[in-house]
């Protein structure tokens, strides 16, 4: 039968490699317990109704239904994330998690499901810098961060002096808050994926927008425990996505046509 990925995309079983069609694992119908911030769109966010959309909540739904498992939803801060899945407290997490060697130290990782480039988000009237060596340049001017988060290392080693004590970061629990505190003019920069970056510039109605160059790229993936044997099937689910256009449809739908706010 012809998924409805596939479907959507014109797009025929037929033209999906054998391996993927035939030999995807099957979980045997599974609780999986995902955990995630619902606070990066428009990879995973919470709609006006309140509803918890997103790229990576479509990406979870064709997952379970290919690999055949259940899903069970919890959400946590940026910070206690890892901690709770090195621990084992769940069995996946997902918020658009970059893959770094540091981080394989204490979870594994999936294969990477997207790649983007950090970005420098501003609010919309501001003219008192446009690229990173101007922001360093202006001792008055503050940056937001989550601690830990690959934005903070970044702007702390390449838009900054290396100092990870440095007074000019001001640090908060969620990306959120980042953003508000950003609208709310008590900092001047929050540094982002530019996945997240466009959507709270397309939402914003000109209060944000983009300066500089891109400060670097990184590519995300799902987190589990360390040993997980989630990750061989999540990863063989992942290739059969992109296999069958579906990454690409999730890209399209989220990326291009969605509009933050409806």
């Amino acid at each position: 039968m012809q998924t409805a990925a596939a479907a959507a995309l014109g797009l025929s079983l037929a033209l999906v490699p054998a391996a993927f069609a035939q030999s995807l694992p099957d979980l045997g119908g599974k609780e999986i317990v995902v955990v995630t911030e619902n606070a990066y769109p428009p990879l995973q966010f919470l709609d006006a109704s309140g509803t918890a959309i997103g790229w990576e909540y479509d990406a979870m739904a064709e997952l379970a239904k290919r690999l055949n498992f259940t899903v069970k939803y919890e959400n946590i801060s940026w910070d206690a994330m890892i901690p709770a899945v090195a621990e084992g407290q769940y069995d996946l997490g997902m918020t658009g998690i970059t893959i770094r060697d540091d981080r394989k130290e204490k979870v594994d990782f999936s294969d990477s499901y997207m790649t983007s480039q950090m970005v420098m988000m501003v609010r919309g009237d501001e003219t008192r810098f446009a690229d990173k060596a101007s922001f360093a340049a202006n001792p008055d001017l503050l940056m937001a961060a989550q601690p830990g988060t690959t934005p903070f290392y970044v702007g702390v080693y390449e838009v900054l002096d290396g100092n990870e004590a440095n007074p000019r970061i001001k640090l908060f629990e969620t990306f959120g808050a980042t953003v508000e505190a950003l609208k709310a003019g008590d900092v001047d920069l929050v540094l982002t994926d530019g996945t997240a970056g466009a959507g709270y510039v397309d939402a914003s109605g000109g209060g944000l927008k983009i300066v500089g160059e891109k400060l670097g790229t990184e590519d995300f993936g799902f987190i589990f425990p360390k040993g997980s044997d989630l990750v061989a099937p999540m990863n063989a689910g992942l290739a059969a996505l992109k296999a069958d256009g579906t990454l690409d449809m999730l890209n399209k739908k989220w990326f291009l046509d969605y509009k933050m706010g409806q």
